[in-house]
């Protein structure tokens, strides 16, 4: 494809493309290397309706855990 196309039409197409994501280049970079679901955890602890979902989340498996292991030592 390169030796078709000139290096300016592929100049051109990187610039274009920048442009139209400026939005997202914090996403674009989190993709780039490779790290995207830090990049989700850290928007979602930053989001207060997202921690307080995290939250409640491991604190319902661990009194599910709990519970596992109440119930195996016999203690219920």
């Amino acid at each position: 494809m390169n030796a078709i196309m000139a290096k300016f039409d592929i100049d051109a197409t990187k610039q274009q493309r920048s442009q139209s994501w400026e939005g997202f280049s914090e996403l674009d970079q989190a993709i780039r290397d490779n790290r995207l679901m830090e990049y989700r955890i850290k928007k979602s602890w930053a989001d207060p309706w997202g921690r307080k979902l995290t939250i409640t989340v491991l604190l319902v498996i661990a009194a599910g855990f709990a519970y596992l292991a109440g119930a195996s030592a016999g203690l219920w």
